[in-house]
This record gives structure tokens, sequence and C-alpha cells, in this order.
């Protein structure tokens, strides 16, 4: 074989086996690896929940402080930056750094580096989802919303949050019964009764519908009594 087509044969082959051991970049699952790696110290919520005994600001509270404490000459570059600090500040982590202020940094401490814990990759990945996620215009949306709920009556606002109406009508029979089918079969004085099949769900109670009713074990015994007196109330 002449020299030229070793060669050739030789850069083929390496060719080959470069393409052979290179493995695509596996696409990263930012939210699940900001629960696995942050949701310790953190709490992850929007609202945030807060507690005395908390590690670490919660998570939206850390967005926001970065997102507004930190300068930028071209708006358009805050996102980049922000991914650039909180993988720098993960890793190497420092009271010069911090955007926190000093009452802050006496109640929290600076952090931990993460260096060995989170992969570089992972902490880009996780930066450019609380940038996206814990967004201050998506923030006030959910506060107005929860705001509209809370002036709603307890009984309307479960329907809204619970999706009754997917199941159930007022009148007309669906996939389950209709709330003044449900009301008949209960006379006034038995709320209590009412309230907890609200809470725990039936299966079995009403003929001719296959559909079981789910368990709404979160709702407050206030909640479930509330939706019982309401359809209750539709026999008159």
């Amino acid at each position: 074989m002449s020299l030229a087509k070793t060669s050739l044969f030789l850069s083929i082959t390496l060719l080959v086996i470069g393409c052979t051991d290179s493995k695509p970049k596996q696409k990263l699952n930012a939210q699940s690896l900001l629960l696995e790696k942050c949701s310790s110290c953190h709490n992850l919520d929007m609202p945030p929940k807060t507690s005395p005994d908390e590690k670490a600001p919660p998570m939206m509270a850390v967005t926001f402080h970065i997102r507004d404490f930190m300068k930028v000459n071209n708006p358009s570059e805050k996102k980049q930056k922000f991914i650039d600090f909180v993988t720098d500040y993960a890793l190497n982590p420092s009271a010069e750094k911090s955007f926190c202020d000093k009452k802050s940094l006496e109640d929290y401490g600076v952090m931990p580096s993460q260096k060995g814990k989170v992969s570089k990759d992972e902490l880009q990945a996780i930066a450019r989802y609380m940038y996206d996620h814990y967004d201050p215009e998506k923030f006030m949306k959910l506060m107005q919303e929860q705001a509209r709920l809370a002036a709603l009556p307890t009984h309307k606002r479960v329907i809204e949050q619970k999706n009754c109406l997917s199941c159930h009508d007022i009148e007309k029979e669906k996939i389950a019964p209709s709330f003044k089918t449900i009301a008949k079969r209960y006379n006034v004085n038995q709320i209590d009764e009412l309230s907890k099949s609200i809470k725990n769900g039936s299966r079995g109670k009403w003929e001719g519908f296959k559909l079981s009713m789910p368990p709404f074990k979160d709702l407050k015994d206030s909640e479930a009594k509330s939706m019982a007196e309401w359809i209750l109330s539709l026999k008159k």
C-alpha cells in the first residue's frame, strides 16, 4: 500500500473511531436537578414558603435579588450574566461576590461550595431554569390569580381549584351525578357525612356512574364543609 493510501486509510479510521467514541451531550432536566440539588436548603415554591429554621433563603428570593442587583450594560445580556454568576458562585462562593445584605449573610452565612456535588453543566441548566421560572411578571400574574381566588366564596374557589365541573354539573348529569342529584340524597343534617365523602372520595355510591371520585386530602375540613353546605342549599 502506498504512503498516500496508508495516510488516507489512517485518517478515515481515526475519523470513524472519533465519531463512534463521541457521545451526544445528554439533555439535562433542569427542574429535576433544582429539586435534587437545591431543595434540601432552599424552598422552591413560588410564592415561597418560609420557616424559622430554614437553612437558606427561598430560591425565588435568591433569583429576584440577583436579577435586581446584577448590573448589565445591555439587557439582552442579563440572562447569560445571571447564569454565569450563579454557576461561578455555587462553585466558588464568597461574601465579597454575594449580593446579599449584611443581615442576610449573618442569618444564613455564605453557602458552602458545591464542587464535587454538581457539575458546571448541571449548574448552568439550573441557573437557566431559575431565571426563566422565577420570573417577576409570572409571579405578579400568579399573585393576581391567587387574590382573585381568595375573593371568591369558598365553594366557588374549591370548584375552580379542584376542577369539579369537569365531572359534575349543577343540574345535568355528566360522568358524575349533578350537584342537585347529590343534594337529593342527603338531608340537611348530613353535612358532616357529605363533607367526608367530598374529602375522602367515593366508589360505587352512585348507580349508573362507573367513575370513582378521587379523594381530596389536601382540602381543609372547613372547605369540604362549605362545599357540602352549598350542595345542600341546592335543595331549595
